[in-house]
């Protein structure tokens, strides 16, 4: 749908909300009609959620293939099963750019698998293996505190929370591996297309469960540094308007509006929420921390500065408050 045209339907939607009831009788006054109804804040542990995000940190970085990647990806298939949640493990091989072969394991967490009416939440748990965008050590691993823990992190203490609240809706939290292996730009090798995102390119093509589908996914992809603001992007506009504009809403009723801006900006590229929309077709959001106006996502991206110094509590809550609000308003 063109702007014109969705401008044109939600201008008509909004006269037709706004109008006035009839009166029944001359004694009956008119009234005015009800405002829409403005989300709960939910129980959000914003020390929990960087605990999570700590813990993963102190593994070491998540590179597939590593001793810290697997012992990273043992806790939290256990700590997400902990809540809950049934777990499965889906283990692969892909290919990386460079030829390297990657053992890969996406980690799926479900809550009332028996449910129809489900929810997809997800992030990437890997990091990335070397520091492109650094100035120094840039054949050196990154700790990936924002890019990789910090969805990770606050989708845990969701599954914390969801145990607790238990709403009546099912919920997938799934921690996508291999998604920050992908080629690095600006190298004398030719661009290749498909190399980001390899885990829930995986997924894609293979789901866990034949037939899956869920209502909509958000994704989670840096959103723990101190300062980030999340922009809609425009894939995420393109498939999933309606829940953009939904999740932008909440955490403006939540107070989060510093956070959740309310400006359309361009495509950041491949990312897992692509391959959800593309393969799965699941209409998906991505929550991601990007400024138009540098067309970054953060000085520490993909350098040796993405670690804990950079996570903001105040960051993480208005992400986990505004996330798990949604998800629990679905059951109301």
């Amino acid at each position: 749908m063109n702007k014109l045209g969705f401008i044109a339907i939600l201008c008509a939607v909004l006269w037709a909300c706004g109008e006035k009831p009839k009166a029944i009788n001359n004694t009956t006054s008119e009234k005015e009609a009800p405002k829409p109804a403005r989300v709960e804040r939910p129980n959000f542990d914003a020390d929990s959620a960087y605990a999570f995000i700590e813990k993963q940190v102190n593994f070491g970085p998540r590179v597939p293939n590593t001793e810290s990647h697997r012992k990273t990806g043992k806790y939290l298939a256990n700590k997400l099963g902990s809540y809950g949640f049934n777990i499965i493990e889906q283990k692969a091989k892909v290919t990386a750019f460079n030829g390297v072969s990657l053992d890969m394991t996406n980690i799926i967490g479900e809550y009332l698998p028996e449910k129809n009416n489900r929810v997809l939440l997800f992030a990437h748990w890997d990091t990335r293996p070397f520091a492109d965008q650094d100035t120094k050590d840039k054949n050196k691993p990154i700790d990936g505190a924002n890019d990789g823990a910090s969805g990770v992190g606050v989708l845990l203490e969701i599954a914390r929370q969801i145990q607790i609240e238990q709403p009546s809706i099912g919920v997938d939290i799934i921690f996508f591996d291999a998604e920050d292996y992908g080629q690095p730009s600006g190298g004398m090798t030719p661009p290749k297309p498909g190399t980001w995102c390899l885990g829930s390119q995986y997924w894609g093509a293979n789901p866990h469960k034949a037939n899956y589908s869920a209502n909509y996914g958000i994704l989670l992809d840096m959103v723990g540094a101190k300062d980030a603001f999340f922009t809609k992007e425009s894939i995420s506009m393109y498939y999933a308007p309606h829940i953009v504009n939904k999740v932008w809403k909440n955490a403006r009723d939540l107070g989060h509006g510093k956070y959740f801006v309310f400006q359309e900006t361009q495509h950041v590229g491949d990312d897992d929420h692509v391959y959800v929309n593309k393969l799965m077709k699941i209409p998906s959001i991505d929550i991601i921390q990007y400024d138009p106006s540098t067309g970054a996502f953060g000085k520490h991206w993909h350098t040796h500065d993405d670690n804990m110094s950079i996570i903001d509590k105040s960051t993480i809550r208005a992400v986990g408050e505004t996330v798990l609000a949604t998800v629990l308003a679905e059951s109301k």
